[in-house]
């Protein structure tokens, strides 16, 4: 429609029809925003190791609309007392990684959910890690389970980018797909059937 053409000769109820269409869309818009807000306030337990050459298993809670800076911040808090090197980094000297992604620390785990994030071996979006599909089944078929992330210094990063494991690991990225694993082995082929 052409909100700057006449429509003096248009019947009242036609007009009525568009007020209450429109209250309707802004009354279900403020719904929307208001459940987005109380997901975001949402808490989320992470799972993670430490990549310190031991591994072991952590979690902590922060919530959805918390980035992965604060994610990695709370992280540090809970290692401190185990690993005293961690006193005087900052967030910003750490990196997470998650299903062979390097997650930017600017992310939120909201965006990450909400978007159903993929990653190389699987859907970033659930972070309640379960059990390690590798060791429950056949690795080639995805689970929706999920991988506990690994949180490490960057400079360990840079010094082993070229070896694996670290040499599979890339920046994550919204526009990159990474779907040739299937859930339960349904639907598309994997990449080596291709």
């Amino acid at each position: 429609m052409n909100p700057d053409a006449d429509t003096s000769y248009v019947p009242n109820a036609q007009n009525e029809r568009m007020k209450e269409e429109r209250a309707l869309r802004e009354q279900l818009a403020k719904e929307f925003l208001e459940k987005k807000e109380k997901q975001m306030e949402e808490n989320l337990t992470v799972t993670f190791s430490y990549w310190s050459g031991g591994g072991g298993r952590r979690s902590v809670t922060v919530k959805q609309k918390d980035t992965v800076r604060t994610f990695l911040k709370v992280a540090m808090k809970d290692l401190e007392d185990e690993f005293r090197e961690l006193n005087k980094l900052s967030p910003e000297s750490m990196m997470y990684v998650k299903e062979d992604c390097i997650i930017p620390h600017e992310l939120t785990f909201y965006e990450l959910i909400s978007r159903k994030a993929r990653g190389k071996s699987g859907p970033l979006f659930r972070f309640d890690d379960k059990e390690d599909v590798r060791l429950v089944a056949d690795a080639t078929v995805e689970k929706e389970d999920s991988h506990p992330g690994k949180i490490f210094h960057r400079s360990w990063y840079d010094k082993n980018k070229h070896i694996f494991p670290a040499s599979r690991w890339e920046v994550f990225d919204f526009s990159k797909d990474f779907g040739a694993f299937t859930i339960h082995g349904m639907g598309e082929k994997k990449a080596w059937e291709r």
